[in-house]
This record gives structure tokens, C-alpha cells and sequence, in this order.
């Protein structure tokens, strides 16, 4: 069978959305920030609002929650990943530089969580975390040349270092959800704009 021979309207075409899909590989959809940003930003709002109307004797009853859903997760993800493959991308720089990005924050997490829960306290552990998210933003940001994540991530560590001298757990919360708020999900709705922005339409 003779490959079929396509014309050159359609070859322009087909050009300019693989120009368009070079653009939307450097951008980011957003849609992680916003999800995370918004279980991390209710799970801290919670928290504040058992504090104060002791719902639970057990303050850290929402994150404990946030833990289990976060695990159920990444098993999904891990069977996903390693039985129903998807099919292959094409690996490029950026989405390279994101992968080993992503397993560094996610192994730092964990050990500000294991020593938060053997040692410093939950106070100084959350300070250390949103200095964290803000080192992970600014990656990014920079990354993908987007200036409201590099802004965003400068007022993150503003938050860390104010937290560093609170002793209220509940100021604690608030601020936390302060950082979630500015660092995660305002610029992960504006990524996600910019992302429909530039996407290609399907080729039919």
C-alpha cells in the first residue's frame, strides 16, 4: 500500500503544530500544582479549625488522613506505571530535568517528615517544608521561564522564616496554607491558562 502523499497546505500545517507542541512541551498544565496546592491548603485549614473547635483530641488528625491519601497515591502510580505503560514519550530535556527534580523533593520531604516525628518539632518541621516547596517552585519557575512561580517561591521562603519564630500551631497552619496558596495553586491557575493557551488543536 503507497503511502499517501499530503499536500502542502497540510504540510504547514502539521509544522506549525509541531511548533506548537515544542511550546507546550516547556510549559506546564498546572493541574499538579492546583490539586496538591488545594489538599495541602484544606488539609492545613482543617487542622486550624480542630484546633480551635476540637472536633478530634488528635491534632494531627487531618494530615494523618493527608499521609494515607498521599500513599494510596503513589502505590496507584507505581502499579500504573510499571503494568499499564503507557506509550513512551520522547524524552527531552526539561521533562528529564523535572523527573530527577521530583525524586529529590519527594525524598527530602520525606526525611523533614521522619525527623519531624523523631526529633525537631512540628512547628520547625512545616517551616522546613515550605522552605522546601519554595526551592522546588523556584526550579520550576525558572525551569520553564515562568516569573510567577520564581516570585511566588521568594515569598514561600518569607513564610519558612517567619514560621521559625511561631510557636502556635495554629499560626502555623495559616501560614501554611498562605504558602500553599501563593507558591501552588494561584500560579498553577495561571499555568494552566497559559498551558490552553499555547496547546495545539487536535490534527485532524
Amino acid at each position: 500500500m503507497e503511502d499517501k502523499q499530503i499536500t502542502e497546505q497540510e504540510s504547514l500545517l502539521l509544522i506549525q503544530q509541531m511548533i506548537q507542541t515544542a511550546k507546550a512541551e516547556q510549559k506546564d498544565d498546572g493541574k499538579g500544582w492546583i490539586v496538591w496546592g488545594w489538599v495541602l491548603f484544606t488539609a492545613s485549614v482543617l487542622t486550624y479549625l480542630n484546633i480551635e473547635l476540637q472536633w478530634s483530641a488528635d491534632t494531627y488528625i487531618f494530615w494523618n488522613l493527608f499521609g494515607l491519601v498521599t500513599i494510596v497515591f503513589f502505590v496507584y502510580e507505581s502499579i500504573r506505571y510499571f503494568f499499564f505503560k503507557k506509550t513512551q514519550r520522547v524524552k527531552t530535556y526539561t521533562s528529564d530535568l523535572f523527573a530527577r527534580l521530583n525524586t529529590g523533593f519527594f525524598l527530602t520531604l520525606m526525611l523533614i517528615i521522619v525527623a519531624t516525628n523523631v526529633g525537631i518539632t512540628p512547628q520547625k518541621g512545616f517551616s522546613l517544608l515550605v522552605g522546601l516547596y519554595a526551592f522546588w517552585v523556584l526550579i520550576y519557575g525558572t525551569a520553564l521561564n515562568f516569573r510567577p512561580s520564581i516570585v511566588a517561591s521568594y515569598i514561600m521562603w518569607g513564610i519558612a522564616f517567619v514560621c521559625l519564630f511561631i510557636d502556635d500551631f495554629r499560626w502555623i497552619m495559616l501560614l501554611h496554607a498562605l504558602a500553599v496558596l501563593c507558591g501552588y495553586i494561584i500560579p498553577g491557575h495561571m499555568a494552566n491558562r497559559a498551558f490552553k493557551r499555547v496547546s495545539p488543536a487536535p490534527y485532524k
